[in-house]
């Protein structure tokens, strides 16, 4: 393996301010497309004909986007090389009638997304973001990053147990957030206040998704400020480092042998079935649109996606110091100890010994040290996009990540270097 490449904290810092100006999917992928727009790529419209042109393109849908660098030369049956990501993290989503309240408070009415951490929520200061729906047909984004909403943990004096038996919430009851005063509980209050707060006439927004994040700005921590804390790390993480890779792959032209791709999906969190999710159409069209925009047939597209690989790229389980018989003995994946292939011989992951190979190369080439991951057996994993893609798309896939902290908690803990470590090991392997 050749030298370590040295700690850029500059793609940490970025990482950070990413992470700070994301609070919701729509978030990510507009500003993901805006990095990919500086970096020369195009938007182009799944409602149009595609060119065969050179060059970096990306198509967005809801929270999802697909991006890709076609070098000039290229043929209809050049394999992709892929990373995979998602955009969505654990949180609390409002209703369709989000007003509600009770006892003189007013509250607003959510909604458990996936799998968070609920007591991590308590007792936070919480903003409100995400998508408006107009009447005109548009969206709009919004967000309200300022503390807005808090969900009030009970006083021990009413819970004398709680610090003996656990914390217990009930995921309707107890996970409400309170956001002002009042006896009148007036439906459309919310919708009203977002569209003041966005600029928009009243009565104009028709539809919304909208979700509660914390406005805390993520940061360094810890003495040398060698860790960082910030939300949504899972798996924003992976999205910035794959954007940052396929803008550095691009930036070789015509000296690619594969044709990189950045795919970052939605709803990873609750299965991936959806339009924009990895078990959707989304990303096998795009393949299969680029294939025939170069001239390709079925024959080229099948030839391509023979020689095509994935990284599905997701954050993992770091060795908990104050829970280690929780993870398996043999493997201890560290904090700043380079990325982990993850493996789980029951296709949780969809890593095996070639996609082992895959992943090696590219970090040798990158001089970047990798871990593995393999959960203990008693504890059985969890699982990513990366069996999703291999068996929807027939794509040899290897799943790989960011070893972290307090995954799904409100605020996850990473070490400084690994999203830089991340982020070389995967420009190696987007440009082959």
């Amino acid at each position: 393996m050749s030298e370590p490449p040295r700690f850029d904290r500059g793609h940490t810092d970025d990482l950070m301010s990413f992470l700070a100006a994301s609070p919701t999917p729509y978030h990510a992928v507009a500003n993901t497309a805006e990095r990919l727009e500086k970096a020369g790529f195009r938007q182009v419209a799944e409602t149009d004909a595609w060119d065969g042109t050179a060059g970096g393109k990306y198509v967005l849908r809801g929270g999802a986007i697909v991006a890709w660098y076609v070098p000039e030369g290229a043929e209809a049956h050049t394999p992709f090389r892929i990373v995979g990501a998602h955009t969505d993290s654990p949180n609390l989503r409002v209703k369709p009638r989000p007003d509600s309240g009770a006892h003189g408070w007013r509250q607003v009415a959510v909604e458990i997304y996936g799998g968070p951490l609920l007591n991590s929520w308590l007792d936070r200061d919480l903003g409100l973001a995400g998508r408006l729906s107009l009447r005109d047909g548009t969206t709009r984004l919004v967000d309200v990053d300022r503390p807005l909403l808090r969900v009030p943990q009970l006083a021990i004096h009413l819970d004398r147990a709680v610090n003996s038996d656990g914390l217990k919430l009930d995921k309707q009851r107890h996970m409400q957030p309170v956001w002002g005063l009042g006896e009148d509980v007036r439906d459309g209050d919310l919708v009203a206040f977002l569209e003041e707060t966005a600029g928009l006439p009243e009565g104009s927004v028709t539809g919304w998704d909208l979700m509660v994040h914390p406005v805390e700005p993520p940061a360094y921590l810890g003495r040398d400020r060698e860790l960082v804390a910030g939300p949504r790390m899972d798996n924003l993480l992976s999205v910035h480092a794959g954007m940052a890779a396929l803008a550095a792959a691009a930036a070789r032209g015509s000296d690619l042998s594969y044709i990189p791709v950045l795919a970052a999906f939605d709803h990873e969190e609750n299965g991936s079935q959806s339009d924009t999710g990895a078990d959707g159409p989304l990303l096998g069209s795009v393949l299969e649109r680029s294939v025939h925009a170069r001239g390709g047939s079925l024959e080229d597209r099948a030839r391509a996606l023979a020689g095509t690989v994935c990284l599905s790229s997701d954050t993992g389980h770091a060795v908990h110091p104050n829970y280690a018989e929780r993870h398996d003995p043999t493997h201890h994946p560290r904090v700043d100890g380079g990325p982990i292939l993850k493996v789980n011989v029951n296709n949780r992951y969809a890593t095996d010994g070639s996609g082992r190979a895959v992943f090696a190369a590219a970090c040798e080439k990158a001089g970047v040290p990798f871990q593995t991951f393999v959960s203990n057996n008693a504890m059985p994993c969890g699982t990513t996009i990366g069996p999703i893609t291999a068996a929807r798309h027939g794509i040899k896939t290897v799943d790989i990540g960011v070893a972290i902290l307090s995954m799904h908690s409100v605020r996850e803990l990473c070490g400084a270097k690994d999203p830089f470590l991340l982020a070389n090991a995967l420009t190696a392997f987007l440009e082959g």
